[in-house]
């Protein structure tokens, strides 16, 4: 009877099972459209949880209102910015692409200027190393800023196109937040309990998941807004066109530590050198080595500080991963499943030193 009764009970633990797997996937997919506007409300619930909860202590019992005020703040603050950001960008990058087609930057003439300026010697070398077909390499070169600039373009145009779709995303990422920021502290504590892990180690696992969103906003997005932004006003100051588009590159590319930023305004300095506007090029190349490239090794240690324990080289190749894989959400999703995957082996490490291996207990 014993054995009968524990074979049924397999059997129902086996649908069970069976069953959680195959709704769990079906709600998975229904999901996937909103998948972007999932993540960042989450990102952004995190983010702005302290001001929810300080507000909560200057207004106690009036969890809507906090929760409404809040949200508030994250439009003024973050949407609204972001919206205009990504509007004055499109106009900035479809206006650079317009002139490089019409030949107003005329890129030809700047490679032949600089073929011109090197010494004999230097250009057998280059010739020696298969580099001496400066119409080729020019080619190429034009081409890739070309496509480059037209990604950014139809990429920045198919929002706008698409703007039922983003609006509705948006309201997801808004009406989510809300409700994250209110229910919070309750739905963390109920998924905490669904964990099958000791209490300790429930806790270890859910601070590694708040602690990693903190830590890779304050470290990887508000130190790109820095430096994109200090880049900007430089190229500004020193009458580049197009300075919009170039702070927000460089604050793409300070996602690769230290020499990140120098993907961009070192090219545009050597343009400068190139095209005769030595004061330009050498104030931009003093200004990036001591100021911009600066931004990374003086903020980063204040801003994340002690976070994340995470090498700077894991942080870089989940970030790139993550971007490769789920866009511009991948920012946040890979350094946190890096962060996720150390502590979870973590855990597993301690568990077998404690218990030994197979759970048996150690001697």
């Amino acid at each position: 009877m014993d054995n009968r009764a524990t074979s049924r009970k397999r059997v129902e633990w086996g649908f069970l099972i069976a069953l959680l797997v195959i709704v769990t996937l079906a709600f998975a997919v229904l999901i996937e459209p909103f998948f972007g506007a999932i993540v960042w409300g989450v990102v952004v619930a995190v983010l702005f949880r302290p001001v929810y909860e300080r507000l909560l202590g200057y207004l106690p019992g009036r969890a809507n209102l906090v929760a409404g005020i809040t949200l508030i703040l994250i439009l003024l603050l973050v949407v609204v910015p972001a919206i205009l950001l990504g509007m004055a960008l499109a106009q900035e990058a479809a206006s650079l692409y317009v002139r490089i087609e019409d030949g107003d930057i005329d890129f030809g003439a700047v490679f032949e200027t600089f073929e011109k300026s090197l010494p004999q010697r230097m250009q057998a070398q280059l010739a020696a190393y298969g580099y001496g077909d400066f119409a080729s390499i020019r080619a190429e070169i034009e081409q890739s800023i070309a496509a480059i600039l037209e990604f950014l373009v139809t990429q920045l145009l198919s929002v706008g196109q698409g703007a039922f779709r983003f609006m509705l995303g948006l309201g997801v990422m808004l009406y989510l937040t809300f409700f994250l920021l209110r229910d919070g502290r309750a739905l963390t504590e109920r998924i905490g309990e669904m964990i099958p892990l000791e209490e300790k180690k429930r806790e270890i696992l859910m601070e590694k998941f708040l602690v990693v969103i903190r830590a890779t906003i304050k470290g990887s997005l508000i130190i790109a807004i820095i430096q994109g932004s200090l880049g900007g006003l430089i190229f500004w100051a020193l009458d580049i066109r197009g300075a919009l588009l170039w702070a927000v590159l460089m604050g793409i590319f300070s996602l690769i530590p230290a020499i990140g930023t120098g993907f961009v305004w070192v090219p545009v300095a050597l343009f400068l050198l190139i095209t005769g506007n030595v004061l330009q090029g050498i104030v931009l190349i003093l200004s990036g080595v001591f100021v911009i490239s600066m931004i990374d090794n003086l903020v980063r240690p204040v801003l994340v500080g002690r976070d994340t324990r995470m090498p700077d080289y894991v942080v870089l190749i989940s970030t790139l991963g993550g971007l490769q894989l789920f866009g511009i959400n991948g920012i946040v999703i890979g350094p946190l499943v890096a962060a996720l995957f150390i502590a979870i082996w973590s855990i597993f490490s301690d568990m077998h030193q404690d218990s030994g291996p197979l759970g048996k207990a150690s001697e």
